[in-house]
């Protein structure tokens, strides 16, 4: 029995186009992202699966980084996917500085534009939201990080070795600093470099679900559809 590619495409002709209908969504509209790592703990968990707003900045050409219209400016405090400069692999961190901020970290603490942020310590806290244990036994503190629009938890360790402090550098025109909010324990623009816009693939505002891992894969209920 020969086989017959036209054929085949005749009878699935509705399948395969909700197949590239998905594809192009994915690419132009809207994506979701299973979080792999705990570099956006207390925030975002592993076993997360997010929705990507691929136009909350820019209209891109499907399946580049290409921009056809400026939709919003990214803000500082955002939540946003990207391309990494360094490997060309997909990261989520929080947005930190601006075009045209000078800004600094002074032993963990950030400066923007001559301010400090101040760092509420946060004593009670669901052992969920930390960095797992089986990743990192040792002592770890949250604070509530607030500068301006900056308001959101982070996590920091001691214990463990990381670039904690950086003179201070003003970002060029077109590009932004991202950090994860688990400080000690993420590669962001401390190592990788700022980001450009273009590199810039979406933003997160909200969660699909999310499965623990560390519970046989239980889903967490409470993160269903949350806000981040």
């Amino acid at each position: 029995m020969s086989f017959n590619v036209r054929k085949l495409a005749a009878d699935n002709k509705g399948f395969l186009l909700f197949l590239v209908g998905m594809v192009l969504v994915r690419s132009a509209l809207a994506d979701w992202y299973l979080v792999p790592s705990s570099s956006m703990y207390p925030n975002l968990l592993e076993g997360d699966r997010v929705i990507c707003d691929r136009l909350a900045y820019d209209v891109k050409l499907p399946f580049t980084d290409v921009i056809l219209k400026h939709v919003a400016d990214p803000k500082r405090g955002d939540i946003v996917t990207f391309t990494s400069p360094e490997d060309g692999i997909r990261l989520v961190k929080r947005l930190i500085a601006l075009p045209g901020d000078v800004v600094e970290m002074r032993n963990e603490k950030l400066v923007i534009n001559g301010v400090e942020a101040s760092y509420t310590p946060i004593t009670t806290h669901d052992a969920d939201h930390l960095t797992p244990v089986r990743e990192y036994p040792r002592e770890q503190l949250v604070f509530k990080e607030s500068l301006g629009s900056l308001q959101h938890d982070v996590i920091v360790m001691p214990e463990r070795a990381a670039m904690r402090s950086f003179t201070a550098i003003t970002v060029p025109a077109g590009q932004y600093m991202m950090l994860g909010d688990n400080r000690d324990n993420s590669r962001d623009s401390r190592y990788i470099g700022l980001v450009k816009r273009e590199l810039i693939t979406g933003q997160i505002k909200h969660l699909l679900f999310s499965l623990n891992s560390d519970n046989y894969y239980l889903p967490r209920l409470e993160r269903i559809g949350a806000g981040v």
